[in-house]
């Protein structure tokens, strides 16, 4: 078909706002014509609201209560001469779409649409950003190096746990100076840059084999990256309302600063890849066929998630933790016997196990999925029922809220309220023989396009989460747990904690 010609085809069915999705799964329109349909913000990111993600999801759902069945659950956005947008809460609905979503004839690709910020911070070639063939190219690539069979043999294991007991126990003497200068027995600090700093030196110095000294990462390379990536989340935004892209932008401070901050991302990238050719880290499971410079992006991307993906992860178990301090006490109980951390030891420990599910179902990091109709589809969910989506469509599956709809989470499915961290859930799911599929909290994605640093993440996460119950007892500064969201969500607080040590028995 001609490019853009199935656009015109629809423009008679837009025009007469007839409703573009067929099928047994219920859909309801979102009016941005009439704010009695829509909340405060309009249903999209625009220069006044883009740093309210979470809120603007919300606003295709505020008014849909009076609707009936799925209906509430799958709300689209319509406007003549465009792709609609579909943006679903429903479990089903999510799970049949990462499903059938890859690089075959007919399924779902990912829509860059929302990372062309990222697109053009770490280059187009990567897993985050590619389709077809690229994203197989790349696919293939990460295969081997974030293989759990990989990650988990006892010598890589152990790698990442000496660079994490050293960094600890670097920690530990530093808080022993802060109490002792200030003669109490415990202090309020926001634990977030540390368990940042914690992340990308387990993955340069373990993972990819380099050596950066923990002040270095802290106060040159962290700090260039975090104000990188609030530039990729503000660029995304102005570029796509930025009328004359190709006007000359004023020099500023800002520029400058950002100019910088880009050469130390490549020099930190630069030292990532080095190894490689040493054969050392992961480096000695890619395969030669890939030149450095076909996976330079994707380094990229994965020094970028150490401290989004990754941190968020680990900064929200830890703060649903603090507010918490009987599930605290029990992960504390399960690790305190633990002397050394090993896959067999990880394995045992069911109930940070269940912590860490619960933190991805409540918080995910990545709150929402894009994916594209790369065809008129048909999609048919595990219950049978079958849900027509035009070409072009705009899919955004909303993680963060479907996991929290009672109906599908709540107590009388999982024995817990939606709304609240409760690993005991996972023990109730357990019990009921429940299938695994039926509780997905999509918190990795799911399907062939999965985060291909889903093990690695669960290994790293299980690590800092345990080693910290068991060395530090901390409690929330603020009982509320609101998070910030940009390219990931974090505590709005920065996992701000009373932290104090553990007293020996």
């Amino acid at each position: 078909m001609v490019p853009g010609l199935h656009r015109l085809l629809q423009l008679p069915r837009q025009l007469l706002f007839r409703n573009p999705f067929k099928g047994d799964v219920a859909t309801s329109r979102v009016w941005i014509t009439r704010p009695e349909s829509r909340d405060d913000t309009l249903p999209f990111p625009h220069p006044w609201n883009y740093r309210q993600p979470l809120e603007i999801l919300e606003t295709f759902f505020s008014k849909a209560g009076g609707q009936a069945g799925s209906a509430k659950h799958n709300r689209f956005l319509e406007v003549p001469f465009f792709s609609p947008v579909l943006i679903t809460r429903e479990p089903p609905v999510i799970r049949a779409v990462l499903t059938a979503t890859g690089d075959k004839e007919g399924q779902f690709d990912r829509d860059t649409t929302p990372s062309t910020g990222i697109a053009r911070a770490t280059g187009a070639d990567t897993l985050l950003f590619s389709n077809g063939p690229s994203w197989r190219h790349q696919r293939k690539a990460s295969a081997q190096p974030f293989g759990k069979n990989s990650l988990y043999q006892p010598e890589v294991f152990q790698g990442f746990e000496a660079t994490f007991r050293k960094t600890i126990l670097e920690r530990i003497q530093a808080l022993h100076k802060l109490l002792a200068e200030s003669h109490e027995d415990s202090i309020t600090i926001q634990l977030e840059p540390e368990i940042k700093t914690v992340m990308l030196e387990m993955l340069v110095n373990n993972f990819f084999g380099a050596k950066i000294e923990y002040t270095q990462l802290r106060e040159k390379y962290i700090p260039a990256i975090d104000r990188i990536i609030e530039h990729i989340v503000r660029d995304t935004v102005r570029n796509r309302f930025d009328m004359n892209p190709l006007k000359k932008r004023r020099v500023s401070r800002r520029s400058r600063q950002l100019r910088e901050d880009f050469e130390a991302f490549e020099e930190l990238t630069d030292i990532a890849i080095e190894p490689r050719h040493r054969n050392q880290g992961a480096w000695a499971r890619l395969s030669d066929e890939f030149s450095d410079e076909s996976i330079r992006s994707n380094v990229k991307v994965f020094l970028a998630g150490a401290l989004e993906a990754t941190t968020s992860y680990a900064t929200w178990a830890i703060s649903h933790l603090a507010r918490n301090s009987e599930a605290q006490e029990q992960v504390f109980r399960e690790v305190a016997p633990i002397n050394a951390f090993s896959p067999d030891v990880l394995e045992q420990t069911q109930y940070l196990s269940r912590v860490l599910k619960e933190t991805l179902r409540l918080t995910p990091s990545l709150y929402f999925l894009p994916r594209r109709a790369q065809e008129n589809t048909w999609l048919t969910l595990h219950d049978g029922r079958r849900m027509y989506l035009p070409k072009g469509t705009h899919i955004l599956l909303d993680v963060w809220h479907a996991n929290r709809l009672e109906e599908f989470w709540g107590v009388e499915a999982t024995g817990a309220k939606a709304d609240v961290f409760a690993p005991e859930r996972w023990e109730h799911i357990e019990r009921m023989g429940a299938v695994s599929k039926d509780f997905l909290h999509f918190g990795f994605g799911h399907g062939a396009r999965v985060c291909p640093g889903k093990h690695l993440g669960e290994l790293e996460i299980a690590l800092v989460v345990g080693s910290i119950c068991k060395l530090f007892v901390f409690k929330a500064i603020h009982q509320i747990n609101p998070a910030k969201a940009g390219v990931s969500t974090k505590p709005l607080d920065g996992t701000l904690v009373e932290l104090r040590l553990r007293k020996a028995d």
